[in-house]
């Protein structure tokens, strides 16, 4: 459940540049001025979801906090990753607020705005199954089986259930994802699908 307006929450700042050469100045600057402290600074591509600094980031942040970066760009290139690192931060009572677009999770029109383009992406992932499916029958009836064997065993789905229903802020999908040894990803999908109801799927 995210923080009520007006809490008294820490603003904590991620800065990210690409590469050595380029200057983060411009957003520390803009995030000292937002009042963050601390702020977690990373030279490192957006492509890659596992960034030392954003995950030390995420690791500090305590109900109550807000995320603060100056683009949304800067914490990932994905709408994938982006609503990944926004749900998780939801679900631990963490806001998240752009500098650059007008995006604010603790106010009403923020966590709507959010929930909105969520529900957008869960809509074209249901429609990019619906796309599939056929495919994916069609290769059966000749004999043929897609997809990947499932590494979520009954034991650690049993793990992740439990760290995520704990509710402490220390247990984050990454040190989940850690303690059961893997993937981050696999360990948001793993409980997206517990919460909506669904088999556990690889």
């Amino acid at each position: 459940m995210a923080a009520s307006e007006g809490s008294a929450g820490r603003l904590v700042g991620y800065v990210r540049v690409s590469t050595r050469d380029q200057n983060p100045d411009m957003q520390r600057d803009a995030l000292v001025r937002a009042g963050c402290s601390p702020i977690f600074e990373e030279r490192r591509s957006g492509a890659f979801r596992d960034r030392p600094e954003l995950l030390a980031c995420l690791r500090e942040l305590r109900a109550g906090d807000t995320l603060v970066v100056w683009s949304f760009s800067r914490l990932g290139r994905s709408r994938a990753h982006l609503l990944d690192v926004a749900d998780e931060l939801r679900i631990r009572g963490v806001n998240l607020r752009s500098l650059h677009e007008p995006f604010d999770t603790s106010t009403a029109w923020g966590r709507f705005f959010y929930t909105l383009v969520a529900a957008l992406a869960e809509l074209e992932r249901e429609w990019t199954l619906e796309r599939t499916a056929p495919g994916l029958e069609a290769a059966r009836a000749r004999g043929r089986h897609g997809g990947r064997k499932t590494v979520v065993t009954p034991r650690r789905l049993e793990v992740i259930l439990a760290m995520y229903a704990s509710r402490d802020p220390q247990h984050t999908y990454q040190q989940i994802a850690d303690t059961v040894g893997i993937g981050r990803t696999t360990v948001i999908r793993t409980i997206r699908q517990h919460r909506a109801g669904q088999a556990v799927s690889p």
